[in-house]
């Protein structure tokens, strides 16, 4: 899934999401574009999961549309 984030702005924002995903799924494959604030999550877990997870570490996440064109 690919997650957007509007306010991870810096490097230590990008470790405290990666932390926040791998308190979920420590085997979660995570790629963070930190100049474009999304973030690739490969893992079986619910996106409802993460949701919490980084609303907990003080995040607000959207979903990105897998859709062609991207």
């Amino acid at each position: 899934m690919r997650i957007y984030i509007k306010d991870m702005a810096c490097g230590g924002c990008a470790r405290s999401v990666t932390k926040a995903i791998e308190s979920v799924d420590p085997k979660a494959n995570v790629a963070i574009d930190l100049d474009n604030r999304k973030v690739d999550i490969v893992s079986e877990r619910p996106a409802v999961e993460f949701e919490r997870a980084l609303a907990n570490a003080g995040y607000h996440m959207a979903l990105q549309s897998e859709t062609a064109g991207g």
